[in-house]
């Protein structure tokens, strides 16, 4: 069991005494029926030492979602101001037990280690392997299956990280007319792309004044096209799942671009997508509609993926 407080993941403590003994195991013998599982589908672990007075980072290529911790010997957190670093140490002086923990990435990746304790780790700061970026699958069995996110459904969090970065870097201008500019920037829409339950949208913001354009939020909401006075304005909100290359900040004379992925929906007659994006402590907030027909028009992304 994992609790986690102020941003500290520890391993819960029983009182050993109220436990049934267990008996040694042979490694064979289970209750009821069993099959045993094959080295093949097993994920091996990396080995880590961990000390007490000294920290071990470990630094993911995506956003940690889960943490586990084997015993309540070890306790790790995120680092302050950081999503994908974990800082892990030994909590108990000098332990002699091998212990263990894992993580889950916001990519669907899951990593495992075997903990033991040493005065002096022999290294302190980590970077793990990004599978989708290297091209390769050290640590992992050539059958593994991604984890799966609850806000992507049946989608799998690597193939969508993947799709976000091909349209980045290969993507060009598919569309030319929807768009806003307004003070000295002009937000686009780049091109839609489809594939499976997701839309992409390929965004670009360009700031032509010496003023950084400081975001705040980007709301998406399709509305009615007409509303009639003294009539309640019915929106439905549209949340973006992933976003890559996402910034904040787009300094003066800059340009950043990004692709965001959003759950498949068309547009009903008389409505439209209405794509706002609102300047933090200012008032140069951009604007711009999507038809149904663009929805529709989307570009499939067999092309990008090589499917």
């Amino acid at each position: 069991m994992l609790a986690a407080v102020a941003g500290i993941f520890t391993a819960s403590a029983q009182d050993a005494d109220t436990l049934p003994k267990a008996q040694p195991s042979t490694g064979d013998l289970y209750s009821g029926l069993t099959r045993k599982i094959a080295y093949d589908r097993m994920i091996p672990p990396y080995g880590l030492e961990v000390g007490f007075n000294k920290t071990v980072h470990v630094i993911f290529p995506s956003p940690v979602r889960y943490v586990d911790l084997g015993s309540v010997y070890i306790i790790a957190g995120k680092a302050d101001g950081s999503e994908n670093v974990i800082r892990v140490k030994a909590a108990v002086q000098g332990f002699d037990v091998e212990t263990n923990f894992s993580v889950i990435t916001e990519d669907g990746s899951f990593y495992s280690f075997n903990v033991k304790y040493a005065d002096e780790p022999e290294k302190l700061n980590i970077e793990m392997t990004d599978f989708l970026r290297n091209g390769q699958t050290l640590n992992r069995p050539d059958n593994s299956l991604d984890i799966y996110m609850k806000e992507l459904g049946d989608g799998s969090p690597q193939t969508v990280d993947y799709i976000l970065k091909s349209i980045y870097q290969n993507g060009g201008r598919e569309i030319k007319h929807i768009g806003s500019r307004r003070f000295g920037i002009q937000m686009l829409l780049e091109g839609i792309y489809t594939d499976g339950d997701f839309l992409y949208f390929h965004m670009q913001l360009k700031n032509t004044s010496q003023v950084p354009f400081d975001i705040d939020f980007l709301r998406m909401k399709i509305v009615d096209k007409k509303v009639a006075r003294r009539t309640a304005i019915q929106e439905q909100a549209i949340n973006p799942v992933r976003a890559y290359r996402y910034s904040l900040r787009i300094p003066g004379r800059k340009t950043e671009r990004t692709v965001l992925a959003i759950p498949g929906f068309t547009i009903p007659d008389g409505k439209q997508l209405i794509v706002e994006l609102y300047e933090k402590n200012g008032g140069r907030h951009q604007r711009f509609t999507v038809e149904n027909e663009d929805i529709i028009r989307a570009k499939v992304m067999d092309g990008l993926t090589g499917k």
